[in-house]
């Protein structure tokens, strides 16, 4: 039977009207599901915080003792903008006081004692250009965490100190986001069994300007030679400390120095530039045990990159190198072992420019 011209033109003009809002329906679902992607943070060159690794560019605010700690001061329960009000504030802590700087420059070296607990820590913040000076390079520690507990330091600048941050027998802490410089010896040293705290973000620049060979960006520990005067003349245990993605570059001696005595840290994530080291010969040397050194690179050494030693019988040993890049541009190895013991470098690490060759020991495959 042969459909009519007008009925057969009404099914085409029907037909054509079920596939232009089929279309709008698919394109309307692709549309969805493309803001719903994007809005759901493909951080890759986000911003973030200077340092820290890519997953702590949208950290967990509930939570500041995890790398990545907030940027933001949050609500202070007291603000400051002399030096007598900062010494003051730090004098008068309690768990859950956030003291927070005003723009400016602090003069004087600075003490902080206090005991936060793990869910109302103490916190001392304020912005790139709140300094604390310590006055010159020959004297002093710029802030001193001594015996505190719970403590979240983060965001400012510290310059003009012996030492910029010295924390002792401090706990459970967190030392993130900062700018030291200009200091006489080492930029930030944990010791005295200062244990589970984090050093994370912070950018450290121009140490050893008193005496190079002291001149470390990060230290942790005390050296044996040193124990009776910190440690009770037993090795300083300042444990289970992490070290990650801060920016370490023109200091005198080692980018991180991990004593004798200490153990079971993690040193992850951070960049070295060793080009102005002349009081040392790499950019982490390892003399305690059961570090884990995992995903840092490095540039520029005058010797190796890596590095254990046995300075004191049964230390040095038990270290895992990981995933590590090592662009020495210097006659010695990546990673070099002396002596091996049970430290182990896993093949995942590389290194280039370097005179003697990737590493001293055969690599472990894992």
């Amino acid at each position: 039977m042969t459909t009519p011209p007008n009925e057969a033109a009404a099914r085409r003009r029907r037909t054509i009207a079920i596939i232009v809002l089929v279309a709008v329906a698919v394109a309307a679902v692709i549309v969805a599901v493309v803001v719903g992607a994007n809005a759901g943070g493909d951080t890759t060159g986000a911003p973030g915080v200077t340092g820290v690794p890519p997953a702590s560019s949208t950290p967990d605010a509930t939570d500041p003792t995890e790398t990545g700690a907030p940027t933001s001061c949050g609500e202070a329960t007291v603000t400051v903008s002399t030096t007598e009000q900062l010494e003051d504030a730090l004098s008068e802590t309690r768990p859950g006081t956030s003291i927070r700087l005003q723009p400016g420059r602090y003069d004087g070296e600075f003490t902080a004692t206090g005991q936060g607990t793990a869910s109302q820590p103490i916190t001392l913040c304020g912005p790139r250009d709140a300094i604390l000076d310590g006055g010159g390079t020959s004297k002093g520690y710029v802030l001193h965490l001594e015996g505190a507990a719970h403590w979240i330091v983060r965001g400012f600048s510290i310059q003009n100190g012996q030492k910029g941050v010295m924390a002792d027998a401090t706990t459970a802490s967190v030392i993130h986001d900062l700018h030291v410089s200009q200091i006489g010896d080492e930029a930030i040293h944990l010791r005295n069994f200062s244990t589970d705290n984090t050093v994370s973000g912070n950018t450290i620049r121009d140490t050893g300007l008193r005496k190079p060979k002291f001149g470390e960006g990060i230290y942790v520990g005390t050296a044996e030679s040193n124990w009776c005067d910190v440690s009770g003349c037993q090795p300083d245990a300042s444990d289970r400390n992490t070290i990650e993605g801060n920016d370490i570059a023109a200091t005198t001696s080692e980018s991180i120095d991990l004593k004798e005595g200490t153990s079971g840290g993690v040193v992850r994530a951070n960049t070295f530039d060793g080009s102005a080291i002349v009081g040392a010969d790499s950019w982490v040397d390892v003399k305690g045990n059961d570090w884990l050194i995992e995903g840092n690179s490095g540039a520029n050494s005058p010797q190796d990159g890596f590095q254990t030693h046995e300075i004191v019988d049964g230390w040095g040993t038990d270290n895992v190198f990981r995933a590590n890049e090592a662009a020495v541009n210097g006659p010695g190895f990546g990673y070099s072992l002396t002596p091996t013991l049970d430290n182990v470098v896993e093949c995942t690490n590389t290194a280039s420019g370097a005179g003697e060759g990737t590493t001293n020991v055969d690599c472990a495959h894992t």
